[in-house]
C-alpha cells in the first residue's frame, strides 16, 4: 500500500499542530510552507521535517506530495485549495472552507469533478466522548430531540490591545467569532443530532470597534502585546461575541452564545441536548465531562476515560483517530488547564478526508457553514433568514 506524503502550508499556531498530529498517526510529512522561505526553513528545522518549501508552487511541484493540509489565513483558502486540486493533490483545509458561500460552492464542485479527497478540519466531532454521544442520540436514547443549547467562549481577544489577523474582515471574513469557533459548535451539534439548520436569527456585537494593531502580526491565541510594542489604531467590523437562534428541520430549536471576550475562559465549549425521554449535557471545560438524566431517575456522569467507553470509541480503535493516542497530550489535558486544547487535539480529524474515514466532513457537507454564515450577516441587521 502506497504511503501518502502530506505537505503542510502554514507555520503559525495550527500548522505545527497538523504536523504533530500527522506524525502521531504515522503519516509521512514531506515538508512545510511558511509566509517566506526563511520561515519555511526555520519551521522545518524546529519540527524535524526534510523540506522548508520556498514557495507554494515548489510545494505543488514536489512529486512526493500526494496531499496538502492548508493551515493558512482564511483569505488564502480558496486560491490554494483550487490550485492543489488542479495539480492533482488531495486537500485538507482548515475552516472556514472559503471566505463566502460562493467560493466554497465552487470548491465543492471542483473537488467533486476531480475525484480527489477533500475535507474540512472540524476536529471536535471526533473526540471520543462526542462520538459516543452521537451514538446515543442517533440511537434514540434521548427520544425525539426538542432543543439544543450551548456556548463556545474564549478570552484571548478580551482587551482592545489583543490583536490578530483574524479580527480583520478582509483577512478572515466578515463573521469572526461565529466563523472561527461558533462553526465548530454548529458542526458538532448538527453531527451529533443529525439535524440541519433551516432558519437562523442573530444578534452580534463588536465589543472593541477599534483595536491597537502592533507593527507586526501576533500569533493566534496569544493576542498579547509587549508593553513596549508600537501600535496603531485599526477599525474593527467583525464581531467579538453574539447570540444565534436556530430552527432545525423537523421542528427542534437551538441557541448558541459565542464569545472571544469572556474573561478566564480559554477554550470552553458546552452543549445540552433535550429530548422527549432524556437530556444530555457535555462540557469541554471539565475535560469533556458528560451528564445525562431522565426525570424521576438518577443522573449519570461520565468523564473522558477510555476504559469507560465502548471498544469502538476507544483511542486506537479502527476508524477513529484520537488525541489520546499519545500520552503527552492526554497528561496535559488531565493535569493542566482543562479548557486548553492539547497540541495534538486536532488529530481527531487530521487525515480523515484523505483516508475516506466514515463521518469525515467532506466539502459538500462543509459548504453548509459558509452558507449559514452568509445568512447570519443578513439577519444580524434584522429579520429571520
Amino acid at each position: 500500500m502506497k504511503q501518502i506524503g502530506v505537505a503542510v502550508a502554514g507555520t503559525g499556531f495550527i500548522g505545527p499542530v497538523h504536523v504533530e498530529a500527522l506524525k502521531r498517526v504515522g503519516v509521512t510529512v514531506t515538508g512545510i510552507l511558511g509566509s517566506s522561505a526563511a520561515k519555511s526553513q526555520a519551521a522545518a528545522e524546529v519540527l524535524g521535517l526534510p523540506v522548508g518549501y520556498a514557495s507554494y508552487e515548489a510545494l505543488l511541484d514536489d512529486e512526493a506530495v500526494d496531499a496538502v493540509h492548508l493551515a493558512v489565513p482564511n483569505r488564502l483558502h480558496y486560491n490554494m485549495a483550487q490550485r492543489a486540486l488542479v495539480r492533482g493533490k488531495h486537500v485538507m483545509c482548515e475552516k472556514p472552507l472559503a471566505m463566502n458561500a460562493h467560493e466554497s460552492a465552487q470548491l465543492v464542485m471542483l473537488a467533486a469533478e476531480s475525484g480527489l479527497q477533500a475535507g474540512v478540519c472540524y476536529n471536535v466531532r471526533f473526540y471520543p466522548l462526542n462520538l459516543e454521544v452521537r451514538n446515543m442520540v442517533r440511537g434514540g436514547a434521548l427520544g425525539e430531540v426538542y432543543s439544543i443549547a450551548g456556548s463556545y467562549v474564549q478570552d484571548w481577544l478580551l482587551y482592545e490591545t489583543d490583536y490578530n489577523w483574524r479580527v480583520l474582515a478582509d483577512q478572515g471574513g466578515a463573521p469572526r467569532a461565529v466563523a472561527d469557533i461558533g462553526t465548530h459548535w454548529i458542526d458538532l451539534v448538527c453531527t451529533i443530532a443529525g439535524l440541519e439548520v433551516e432558519a437562523v436569527f442573530a444578534d452580534l456585537k463588536t465589543v472593541h470597534p477599534v483595536r491597537q494593531r502592533p507593527r507586526g502580526e501576533v500569533e493566534t491565541f496569544t493576542g498579547k502585546l509587549d508593553a513596549a510594542s508600537k501600535t496603531e489604531p485599526v477599525a474593527i467590523e467583525t464581531e467579538d461575541c453574539g447570540a444565534v437562534l436556530f430552527r432545525f428541520a423537523g421542528g427542534a430549536r437551538g441557541t448558541l452564545w459565542v464569545s472571544q471576550t469572556t474573561a478566564g475562559r480559554k477554550n470552553c465549549l458546552r452543549y445540552e441536548i433535550a429530548g422527549a425521554e432524556r437530556a444530555l449535557a457535555c462540557s469541554a471545560s471539565l475535560c469533556w465531562l458528560s451528564w445525562w438524566a431522565q426525570r424521576g431517575l438518577s443522573r449519570h456522569v461520565q468523564g473522558l476515560l477510555p476504559r469507560l467507553l465502548p471498544v469502538r470509541r476507544r483511542p486506537g480503535a479502527p476508524g477513529h483517530v484520537s488525541y489520546l493516542r499519545g500520552r503527552a497530550p492526554r497528561d496535559r489535558a488531565l493535569r493542566g488547564d482543562p479548557e486548553k486544547p492539547p497540541r495534538g487535539a486536532v488529530g481527531g480529524v487530521i487525515g480523515a478526508g484523505l483516508a475516506n474515514q466514515p463521518g469525515a466532513r467532506a466539502w459538500g457537507e462543509g459548504n453548509a457553514c459558509p452558507r449559514l454564515l452568509s445568512c447570519l450577516r443578513v439577519v444580524n441587521k434584522g429579520g429571520v433568514q
